[in-house]
């Protein structure tokens, strides 16, 4: 399978290389991070009222203190579908002051 050359790209290979389906849906978290408490807390409502990402998480990081909203989306896990959605969860979260960090696959799904 052909990854393009980017991060995404890169994250998939190694994903693959490591034996997950590609093709199959995934719960894929992607993480958001806020200086502030009541931005984070602003961007669950607002990514919650869209039913994108009816999961979320919020942790404040205790090395940073800056806290980290993980919104977990299931989907399968294709390049550029991966980069529509991290742009459409940034658009919600830019106004509020927020600002991703990235996706991730918990690597108990690569156990299977």
């Amino acid at each position: 399978m052909q990854f393009p050359d980017d991060d995404n790209g890169q994250l998939l290979a190694d994903m693959a290389a490591a034996g997950l389906d590609l093709n199959q849906v995934h719960t894929v978290d992607f993480f958001i991070l806020f200086e502030q408490k009541p931005h984070a807390e602003d961007f669950i409502k607002a990514i919650a009222a869209d039913e994108l990402a009816p999961a979320t998480q919020l942790q404040k990081c205790p090395d940073t203190g800056v806290w980290e909203v993980i919104a977990s989306v299931n989907m399968v896990p294709e390049h550029t579908l991966l980069g529509q959605t991290e742009q459409y969860i940034e658009s919600i979260a830019n106004p509020l002051n927020g600002y991703g960090d990235g996706w991730g696959i918990l690597g108990d799904e690569l156990e299977g």
